[in-house]
């Protein structure tokens, strides 16, 4: 039996999701969603399904088994949770949502049952994700005494212009660390521990002209384990250079740069290398959204959430937004 799938927001990053249903085996997709007419009829020309402008009118015409949600971040929860409530299962794209208040509203009726949600925090399927992860879980390389990240990228006004509520507190709920960086802090607190504390800023250095977001922060965070990382990300950047990580053990030094290099403190070195995608634009944003996408497929009747449930996305939700609080303690917007 094929398991039936829709798209609601056909923007940019759609484009990820009605390729990976393209290539499921057993999964068709059935129908689009998107509020721009012309997004909208270019997805339904693309695909040869119907189209609607409102999500729950999709939802009730064609009651999909999965949705897969692309909107803009101040609509994922309010979506998502439509959809759980329906009994319909949900991937839904980071952020969880676009405020603590929203994610919230999220994880519970995630853990209400009844549908099974991932948030698309895609690089943990990355070759070197998985292996920096199974290094430190089994404990061999010792424990972890520190780590640092950084995300030096570049994105102009047109970028922000070409959609404009990604500069914006309320349609995406923040800039840099929401809509870009948010994926490095996911990993780097999967690797190294849950956030107990952190201090950081977030500011505008580059792009004020064209949004009222912060393109520029760094934080200092102490992990539940007692390890204490550094991070720093920025578009103002040149170029988008590769995002780093670094995670340092009793027994070795773990350097992401693309590949994974692995010192030990013998001198051995491991190279752990990443999946290659293809050429193009798209190729940038990384190779994993398919595996991702076809991993969620494969649980569906699993009794167990997807492991990566809006709880375990509520985390890195919640360290954007404390240097949000600390940043901006006069936009309750922002920090909400």
């Amino acid at each position: 039996m094929r398991t039936t799938a829709a798209v609601i927001g056909c923007g940019d990053v759609s484009t990820v999701h009605f390729e990976a249903v393209a290539k499921l085996d057993g999964a068709a997709l059935v129908a689009v969603c998107d509020t721009d007419p012309q997004r909208l009829a270019s997805a339904m020309a693309a695909w040869g399904v119907p189209g609607y402008a409102d999500h729950l009118a999709l939802i009730e015409a064609v009651k999909p088994d999965v949705v897969h949600i692309c909107t803009p971040h101040d609509q994922h929860a309010a979506v998502a949770v439509d959809c759980l409530e329906r009994g319909v299962n949900v991937i839904v794209e980071k952020p969880l949502a676009h405020t603590l208040a929203e994610g919230r509203r999220l994880v519970e009726a995630a853990s209400a049952g009844g549908a099974k949600i991932a948030v698309c925090f895609q690089n943990r399927y990355n070759a070197t994700s998985q292996a920096m992860h199974a290094l430190l879980s089994r404990g061999e390389l010792g424990a972890v005494t520190g780590a640092s990240a950084t995300v030096m990228w570049q994105r102009s006004a047109e970028y922000y212009q070409s959609r404009p509520w990604r500069g914006t507190w309320a349609g995406g709920g923040g800039g840099l660390l929401m809509n870009q960086a948010i994926h490095t802090v996911d990993l780097l607190q999967w690797l190294v521990g849950d956030v107990v504390a952190v201090t950081g800023n977030a500011s505008t250095r580059f792009l004020g002209e064209a949004i009222e977001v912060e393109d520029t922060a760094e934080f200092v965070a102490e992990h539940a384990g007692g390890a204490r990382s550094a991070f720093y990300a920025t578009l103002a950047n040149s170029f988008n250079a590769p995002v780093t990580l670094d995670v340092v053990t009793e027994k070795a030094v773990l350097s992401l740069r693309g590949d994974l290099t692995v010192t030990h403190s013998d001198g051995r070195v491991d190279l752990v290398p990443e999946r290659t995608g293809g050429s193009g634009a798209r190729s940038y944003w990384g190779v994993s959204h398919e595996l991702l996408i076809s991993d969620f497929y494969a649980r569906l009747d699993d009794a167990d959430p997807f492991w990566i449930s809006p709880a375990e996305a509520e985390k890195s939700l919640r360290i954007i937004k404390e240097i949000y609080r600390q940043s901006y303690p006069e936009l309750t917007h922002a920090v909400s």
